[in-house]
C-alpha cells in the first residue's frame, strides 16, 4: 500500500498565506481595540462618593393597626355653632391661620345647591364667613383617643366647648358610646371626656415619654378627617416649640403628617405606638393639608389631663407682672451682656409681684436658680407651678442681680390691666428731642393721667420711626420718670456718657405698657 503527497502548489502556499495574515490582522485588531479601550476610558476619581443603597422606608401597618382601635371619632351635637366654625361647632382644625382652627374653606361663596357645598354639610362643616350669622344647632365632628381602660378619652377644647351631647364613634364604624365632658383647659385647647357606664375594657394608648420626639423623627396622625372615620397619615415632625399666636402657652410640635379639619383632638403617635401629641391647628390658606399642622406636646397634655381627671378646673400659677422679650437692644440699654430673661413692663397692683417689689424695668433672669431663656419660657414656667407655692426669683436691677421672694397667686381668668397715675405736672413746652420725634406734654394733651409726654410727630428718618408712632406715651426713659423735655434730654446724655449704644423708654399705647429700645444720636 502506497501513500502520495502532494506538494504543495504555488496557488496552495498563497492562499495559505493570505489566511495566515487574515489571522494576524484580526488577532492585531483585537489587540488593537483592547489597547484602545484602556487608553480612552478614565479613572473613576477617588473623591466620588459610591452610590450604596439606602435604608427602606417603614411601614406604618403594624403600629397603626395596635393602636386605631384607641381612637374615636367625636360626635358633638346640640351646640351653638359660632361664626368661624370655631369651639363646639367646628370639625377639626380648620378655620384661622396658623390658629386653633385653620381659615375656612370659602364654600360658603358656593350655590347652596352645588354638590360640594351639600357633602360638607352633611359632615357638619360650616362653611359660613367671618361675619355671617351663629348656624342653628347642630352636630361638629372631631376626634379623640382613650387613655385609660375605664373609658377616659382625651380631645380638643374646641371641639366640644358648649357641648350638650357627645357620642363616640369607635374605629369600626357602628359602635357608639354616650360620653360627658370631665373637664376643659381653653388655655391649652385640651379637653377630658369619659364614657358612661363603668365597661373597663377599652383598648387604650399611652403618652411618650416628657423629652418628645426629635426634629425628623417618624410620626402618624390617626383621625376623623371630613366625618370619614379612621384615617392614617405619616410624616415626620418638622420643628419643635413653634408659637402660633393661639395663646400665651404656644409649644407646639409642628408635622408635616396630613391633618385636615375633623382631625381635632386626634393623636400624633411615634412608631411605638405612643402619644406624642394632640392634633389641634393646621396652617392652610384653603382649610385643607399643606403639610403644616401643629400638635400639643405630650409632655405638656400629660399634666394638663392628670389636673382635669382630679379635679376638672385648671389653676396656674401667677406673679402678676406684664413682661415683654429682651432684645440685643434692650439688653445693652441695661447692661446685660446677652440678651435672655423677661422685662417687666409693668406690675400690677395688689399682685404677688407688685408686694414682692417688683417694678417696672426689672428684668427676670432666672425662677428657683433655673434660666429664663425669654418672656414666653417665664409664662410657661410659672403657668407650670401650684398656686401658693414660695418661688424665688432672680432679677436685674440698676445693672445688678437681685433676689426677689414670693408666693404665686392663682392666675384669674382676664388678668387686669394695671394704671398708671400720677399727680405730677408739666409745665414745658412742645419741644424736639434727639430721637426723632416732636413730643409734648401730657397734662397739655389730656392724656395719660398728666404724665409723661405725648409724642406728636415723628420723623420718617429718625431714629425712633417704626418704633413709635403719633400717640404713644413716654412713660419713662432709662427707668426715670419722665414729665419734660428736658428730663429726656438729661437722660440720653447721661447714656450717653456710660457708653449705651440705645435708650431704653417705657411706653404707653392704647391702655398697653411696654419698654423700646431706640438708638442714641441718629436723627433729631
Amino acid at each position: 500500500m502506497s501513500m502520495t503527497i502532494d506538494k504543495p502548489t504555488a496557488t496552495s502556499r498563497r492562499r495559505r498565506t493570505i489566511a495566515a495574515s487574515v489571522i494576524a490582522l484580526a488577532v492585531a485588531g483585537a489587540i488593537g481595540a483592547e489597547a484602545l479601550t484602556t487608553l480612552t476610558t478614565p479613572a473613576v476619581a477617588q473623591t466620588q462618593i459610591q452610590p450604596q443603597a439606602g435604608p427602606a422606608l417603614p411601614s406604618f401597618a403594624d403600629v397603626a393597626e395596635r393602636v386605631k382601635p384607641a381612637v374615636v371619632s367625636v360626635r358633638v351635637k346640640n351646640v351653638a355653632l359660632d361664626d368661624d366654625d370655631g369651639p363646639g361647632g367646628q370639625s377639626g382644625p380648620g378655620s384661622r391661620r396658623a390658629g386653633r382652627h385653620a381659615e375656612h374653606s370659602g364654600l360658603g361663596q358656593l350655590p347652596d345647591d352645588h354638590p360640594l357645598k351639600r357633602f360638607f354639610k352633611e359632615f357638619g362643616q360650616n362653611q359660613q364667613g367671618p361675619k355671617a350669622n351663629p348656624r342653628p344647632r347642630g352636630m361638629s365632628q372631631g376626634s379623640g383617643f382613650f387613655i385609660s381602660e375605664d373609658g377616659y378619652v382625651v380631645t380638643n377644647n374646641h371641639v366640644v366647648q358648649g357641648a350638650k351631647d357627645v357620642e363616640l364613634v369607635a374605629d369600626d364604624s357602628k359602635t357608639t358610646y354616650k360620653a360627658k365632658v370631665i373637664g376643659t383647659d381653653q388655655r391649652t385647647d385640651l379637653a377630658l371626656l369619659k364614657v358612661d357606664g363603668d365597661r373597663k375594657d377599652f383598648k387604650y394608648v399611652k403618652f411618650g415619654a416628657p423629652e418628645g420626639p426629635r426634629v425628623g423623627d417618624w410620626v402618624i396622625a390617626v383621625g376623623n378627617p371630613f366625618g370619614l372615620g379612621g384615617t392614617v397619615t405619616a410624616g415626620i415632625v418638622s420643628a419643635r416649640g413653634r408659637d402660633i399666636g393661639a395663646g400665651p402657652y404656644d409649644d407646639f410640635l409642628q408635622i408635616d403628617a396630613a391633618v385636615n379639619r375633623g382631625n381635632s383632638g386626634g393623636p400624633t403617635f411615634n412608631l411605638k405606638g405612643e402619644v406624642v401629641g394632640v392634633n389641634t391647628a393646621i396652617f392652610s390658606p384653603s382649610g385643607g393639608n399643606v403639610g403644616i399642622a401643629f400638635s400639643i406636646p405630650s409632655e405638656v397634655a400629660t399634666g394638663i389631663i392628670e389636673k382635669l381627671k382630679s379635679g376638672g378646673k385648671i389653676s396656674r400659677g401667677y406673679i402678676g407682672v406684664q413682661i415683654q422679650p429682651v432684645t440685643d437692644e434692650i439688653a445693652d440699654s441695661i447692661g446685660l451682656k446677652k440678651a435672655y430673661g423677661a422685662l417687666v413692663a409693668e406690675a400690677q397692683k395688689g399682685t404677688p409681684g407688685e408686694k414682692a417689689g417688683l417694678k417696672s424695668g426689672d428684668t427676670i433672669l432666672k425662677v428657683d436658680g433655673e434660666e429664663i431663656d425669654s418672656a414666653r419660657d417665664l409664662s410657661r414656667k410659672i403657668a407650670s407651678m401650684d398656686p401658693g407655692k414660695p418661688v424665688t426669683l432672680t432679677i436685674w436691677r440698676d445693672g445688678k442681680e437681685e433676689t426677689k421672694e414670693l408666693k404665686l397667686g392663682t392666675l384669674p381668668d382676664e388678668p387686669k390691666q394695671a394704671s398708671l397715675k400720677t399727680d405730677e405736672d408739666d409745665s414745658a413746652k412742645s419741644g424736639k428731642v434727639r430721637l426723632g420725634i416732636e413730643v409734648s406734654p401730657a397734662s397739655k394733651m389730656g392724656n395719660a393721667g398728666d404724665q409723661g409726654l405725648v409724642v406728636t410727630q415723628v420723623d420718617e428718618d429718625g431714629a425712633a420711626s417704626g418704633k413709635l408712632e403719633q400717640g404713644d406715651v413716654i412713660m419713662k426713659v432709662s427707668g426715670k420718670t419722665v414729665s419734660t423735655v428736658s428730663e429726656v434730654a438729661g437722660q440720653l446724655d447721661e447714656a450717653q456718657k456710660n457708653g449705651r449704644k440705645s435708650v431704653l423708654l417705657l411706653v404707653k399705647r392704647n391702655d398697653a405698657t411696654r419698654f423700646v429700645a431706640i438708638e442714641i444720636g441718629k436723627a433729631g
